[in-house]
């Protein structure tokens, strides 16, 4: 067991809803984890009503319109939940009144949920006017229902390979497989080796026209290696 590491509960699996693009309702440790809310903007969610997402926490990769569009909405849904996020976005929500925890890549930080570690991202950060979202970012996320890896948009780095060595064996990780911005699903097979995961659930793809992706052949690419490539359907919920 790493150091700090939260004692695992078999009985309590990990349950994760897909609203589509990037943003997913993670249930662990007894909390509700809402990551990247864009909803409203994306047609392929239009089933989705943005107003009945019901979480405790939202957790953000990067200012980008389309992982941030829904924020303030949700938020004031939710008034009670915190917002985590790198320093720069902490100090835009703040400013606007809202709950957040301020972050930075590095150590832990333990939340009721368990804790988080931010992790390194390749990718490039803005607010829709152009200000600075400070650096992009991933997590990983340690309960005592398992740990995960949100990776948000990033290319294929070796920073990946550090994972497994400082943080705890992940049940799964969510990685984006749509190319052009991120990394492809080529890119992604090489990244599930490095973070040391054979269960990935694919974020990032088919929302408009530079990520569509071909869906059987990125389950192969996967499947070729032994790791398995899952592909949620928006409006999805399952348990892991």
């Amino acid at each position: 067991m790493f150091p700090g590491q939260l004692p695992r509960v078999v009985s309590a699996p990990m349950k994760i809803t897909y609203f589509g693009h990037s943003c997913f309702l993670v249930e662990a440790g007894g909390k509700r984890l809402l990551f990247d809310p864009f909803v409203s903007g994306n047609p392929l969610a239009a089933q989705i009503n943005v107003n009945s997402i019901h979480f405790d926490y939202i957790l953000l990769t990067h200012a980008h319109s389309d992982h941030i569009a829904d924020v303030e909405a949700v938020m004031r849904q939710n008034p009670e939940a915190l917002i985590v996020g790198i320093w720069e976005i902490h100090a835009h929500y703040s400013a606007k009144g809202f709950s957040t925890h301020p972050m930075n890549k590095g150590g832990w930080w333990p939340f009721d949920f368990g804790r988080v570690k931010m992790v390194n991202a390749v990718h490039s950060s803005s607010f829709s006017d152009g200000s600075y979202g400070g650096d992009p970012a991933g997590y990983v996320v340690d309960t005592a229902d398992g740990a995960f890896y949100m990776a948000g948009d990033t290319a294929l780095t070796l920073d990946m390979k550090l994972i497994p060595m400082i943080c705890p064996a992940l049940k799964l990780a969510i990685l984006p497989i749509g190319s052009n911005f991120t990394m492809d699903y080529r890119d992604a097979v090489l990244a599930s080796a490095f973070i040391e995961c054979d269960r990935i659930v694919g974020c990032h793809y088919d929302t408009f026209g530079f990520i569509k992706i071909d869906h059987a052949k990125a389950r192969a690419a996967f499947a070729e290696k032994g790791k398995e490539l899952i592909l949620m359907s928006i409006g999805e919920t399952r348990t892991f």
